[in-house]
């Protein structure tokens, strides 16, 4: 049995449990877990770390205890706009573009050297304008997308699977306004996380496991 696991801030958190491993939350990772569970019964184990309000900083501090302590084949991260977030509204503790590549890479430099068969996946921030985001939005536009240059960035130094978001998210706009797709402008409705899920499939399908 293989296991997948997916990290992250609250996109992937998504009301997850805190009590067992069977309620991936309301988002992307049980949309996974339902497509690949039902292709292939009993072939994979899933588990969801993902804690609202994570930094890149944050999923450094618990890389042994919900990282490598895990031993996943597949590993799923997805992280970024709270380490532009939490720089706005007075609280000053957000983590800028340089320190945000430079953690990220120590990150998967010692996940690669604990866990040298596991394969990563790095999933790209997003932002769209909407309730939480259109008062600042010159900045989440210009600085999401720094921290989505760096994770790409990261993904290309150690030859790691990207998965493209930001231009999925903008292309959705065409057919519905942004709040249809992220409620709020960062968090995903339930049509944002099948489309998250869709692309993390694709992706998933390429590993060739």
């Amino acid at each position: 049995m293989k296991t997948i696991l997916f990290q992250g801030d609250s996109i992937t958190d998504a009301g997850r449990s805190r009590t067992d491993d069977i309620n991936l939350g309301l988002g992307y990772p049980t949309l996974v877990k339902a497509e690949l569970g039902v292709e292939e019964p009993g072939k994979y184990t899933f588990y969801n770390r993902g804690i609202s309000g994570n930094r890149v900083v944050d999923l450094y501090a618990r890389i042994k205890a919900d990282f490598i302590n895990l031993k996943p084949d597949v590993l799923s991260i997805l992280i970024g706009v709270n380490d532009v977030w939490h720089e706005l509204g007075g609280r000053r503790d957000g983590v800028d573009a340089d320190k945000y590549f430079k953690v990220y890479s120590m990150l998967i430099e010692e996940l690669k050297e604990a866990l040298p068969e596991t394969k990563i996946m790095l999933l790209e921030p997003f932002v769209l304008k909407a309730s939480s985001t259109e008062g600042e939005w010159e900045v989440f536009s210009t600085e999401v997308y720094k921290r989505a240059q760096k994770a790409k960035e990261v993904a290309e130094k150690y030859r790691l699977t990207f998965i493209p978001l930001q231009e999925k998210l903008d292309q959705a706009l065409e057919s519905c306004p942004a709040s249809y797709w992220l409620a709020d402008g960062v968090h995903p409705t339930t049509m944002g996380h099948e489309l998250i899920k869709r692309e993390w499939i694709r992706a998933f399908r390429g590993l060739g496991l």
